[in-house]
């Protein structure tokens, strides 16, 4: 369609220029003495057409004769600009391909020839983040070699390019601390990661990858609080798969309460935690146990065991059966100090769950702690036959064994000692 347009118009044009100057009969007179001149119009026209454009011509000949040497400045210099690039890029191939004397040599080919075209007065654009991207691939190359004398040297300097507004609006700068937090990590100084993280600006600071670095610093340097507290906010940003965002927690948690030294630090670390993190069965169950171990308030330990019992007693399949052994320890070792209602809640579980043995053994035990002998020995001896557990198994047969004495069955104590016995040379 464009060319058919075009082909009118010159067929316009052509037909214009034929009727104006088919009948042009006008002529130009050009007196030069002693001789007089006369030139059609028409060919005067076609003249000053012809000499503009030899001078338009001529001029656009010159202006490219005398702006060879701009134009030969310019190659050189798209020449350096793209070697520059190379280098470069050539140092990201070799670093991702652990080639890290090469990577390094590349960076330092590509600051060469970023100080050659400052050098040259080369206004190179985004000059500043070339430099601090070289230092930092260098420096990473370094970090791989060992080299931390050279790592240390190229930080700086890209620390030092990275100061300016550009570069912190570009977020270049934050690349950089982000970059030697992970170094420090893998240098294990966990202390100094930490500090490269504190410096980030708030808003970098609550992104994921910072969030991870900030984990490992201080899982790194014990600091189990920070790291739990990080590690909530890593679950909030979906960092980790539920599963795994629920582990870390729940071994964090652990840990902290595994740490306290004193019941009141256990019951700090305690309140610490959320309430989602204290309905978590390993960690209510950790507390108790270590404040049993601490030798602190029983009534509050069992408190906290309340919700990881109305599991038990409800849904036990939810519970695993190292679970139950262990929450089983932790209200054993209170069931000197137990009250009514905890009787009242062992003596529920254990009808409801007759075939459990874990509740058989805690029910007897504390129909022992009662002096209850015989519902204590029924109990008993009915968990004797199905605990999986070996210490439960044996202090069942302990327990058997002194009832035995105690009414003077001298044979039946016998065969507990025995069956105790093979389960201490079993374990």
């Amino acid at each position: 369609m464009r060319a058919a347009l075009w082909l009118l118009a010159l067929f316009g044009i052509a037909a214009a220029v034929a009727l104006f100057a088919g009948n042009n009969q006008g002529t130009i007179t050009v007196f030069w003495p002693p001789w007089r001149v006369d030139l059609s119009l028409n060919l005067v026209l076609v003249l000053l057409i012809g000499m503009f454009v030899l001078l338009h011509v001529a001029l656009r000949a010159l202006a490219a004769l005398f702006s060879l040497p701009h134009q030969a400045r310019q190659w050189r210099m798209q020449q350096k600009e793209r070697a520059l690039n190379a280098s470069i890029l050539d140092a990201i191939a070799q670093l991702l391909a652990g080639r890290f004397s090469r990577a390094r040599k590349a960076a330092q080919a590509a600051l060469v020839q970023e100080r050659t075209l400052y050098s040259m007065n080369v206004d190179l654009p985004q000059a500043q983040q070339v430099r601090v991207l070289s230092h930092l691939l260098a420096a990473e190359s370094a970090q791989a070699l060992q080299d931390r004398a050279a790592r240390d040297a190229h930080l700086q300097h890209a620390l030092n390019e990275s100061t300016d507004r550009n570069a912190l609006q570009s977020g270049v700068r934050e690349g950089v601390q982000l970059r030697s937090a992970r170094w420090a990590l893998e240098d294990r100084d966990a202390a100094a990661a930490l500090t490269r993280l504190q410096e980030l600006p708030q808003g970098a600071q609550r992104r994921t990858l910072a969030l991870r670095l900030r984990l490992k610093a201080a899982r790194q340097d014990r600091r189990t609080l920070e790291a739990l507290e990080t590690a909530r906010m890593l679950a909030k940003h979906r960092a980790f798969s539920p599963s795994a965002a629920h582990s870390i927690v729940r071994g964090l948690a652990t840990e902290l309460l595994s740490s306290a030294h004193d019941p009141a630090q256990l019951i700090r670390a305690w309140g610490e935690l959320e309430p989602a993190e204290r309905e978590m069965a390993e960690v209510a169950i950790q507390a108790a146990q270590r404040m049993v171990s601490l030798h602190g308030d029983l009534a509050l330990a069992r408190g906290w065991l309340l919700p990881v019992w109305e599991i038990l007693a409800s849904r036990p399949h939810e519970l695993t059966d190292a679970l139950r052994v262990k929450l089983v320890h932790a209200l054993e070792a209170g069931l000197d100090s137990v009250d009514a209602d905890w009787l009242a809640r062992i003596e529920a579980a254990q009808r409801s769950n007759p075939r459990d043995a874990n509740l058989q053994y805690l029910a007897g035990m504390a129909c022992v702690k009662r002096q209850l002998w015989g519902k204590a020995q029924q109990l008993l001896a009915q968990a004797g036959m199905g605990l999986q557990d070996i210490g439960l198994y044996r202090r069942t047969w302990l327990a058997l064994a002194q009832l035995a004495e105690g009414r003077g069955d001298t044979e039946q104590a016998a065969i507990a000692w025995k069956r105790a016995a093979e389960a201490g040379i079993t374990a």
